[in-house]
């Protein structure tokens, strides 16, 4: 016969705030489950001894951003955390609500593609543009929509405010009327860095692979996932 054990670390072994790491903690009734309740002096919050449900676990927000990462779609992360994939959908947004946007620097180089996936269905396209600063291979602005002037403007717009040194793109006509010729560059190997780096998104998400019965039912929960991946 297994035993069962339980990783579970209780805050009335340690005596520590979750919120606020401090030992300030004074107990403070309990819970309808019957679970001791905590209440914390220094940062003014209650908190149970141990949560049953692993949504309501610590690192839950960490592991969903690690399994997004490594091409778990939304039902696989609900089976592993053994989480409602309600649940999953809801944390996807509050997580990337929380992510700060990326700050740009002046006179740098920076690479512009194009990548087409797909939304509800596989006869409806949509197509992700992003800029990705060509030295540290950081994706500092993405965009989604049709393939069209207004799709791609936004990501260029965003990239003449800082000023840059050059824009390496490929030969879509779009790009012509929207970046300046002395700073535009269309060459055979210019865009190197940002189609490699495509390959990799669609290894890493499970929703942008080609072969693949998984794709976006949610315009958001795509931008969401995106935010995850280029900027958590």
């Amino acid at each position: 016969m297994v035993k069962k054990t339980t990783l579970c670390i209780r805050i009335s072994d340690t005596g520590i705030c979750p919120y606020c790491n401090t030992k300030n903690l004074i107990k403070n009734g309990f819970t309808k489950n019957k679970k001791q309740q905590f209440y914390c002096k220094s940062c003014n919050k209650r908190c149970i001894d141990y949560y049953s449900y692993n949504a309501c676990k610590r690192n839950t927000n960490a592991k969903i951003i690690q399994f997004i990462k490594e091409g778990l779609g939304i039902r696989s992360i609900a089976r592993v955390l053994q989480i409602a994939t309600t649940t999953i959908l809801k944390r996807i947004i509050t997580i990337a609500k929380k992510i700060q946007n990326p700050i740009f620097f002046k006179n740098k180089s920076y690479e512009v593609d194009e990548m087409r996936c797909y939304l509800k269905r596989k006869d409806k396209p949509i197509w992700i543009v992003y800029a990705m600063e060509r030295k540290t291979k950081r994706v500092v602005s993405f965009s989604l929509g049709r393939r069209t002037k207004r799709t791609i403007q936004y990501v260029t717009n965003s990239l003449l405010l800082s000023t840059p040194k050059a824009i390496y793109t490929d030969g879509l006509v779009h790009y012509k009327s929207l970046i300046n010729k002395v700073i535009h560059r269309v060459t055979r190997y210019g865009t190197n860095k940002i189609e490699r780096n495509n390959l990799s998104m669609r290894t890493h998400l499970k929703r942008l692979q080609r072969k693949t019965i998984c794709f976006s039912r949610s315009y958001i929960q795509l931008q969401c996932v995106l935010c995850i991946y280029f900027w958590s």
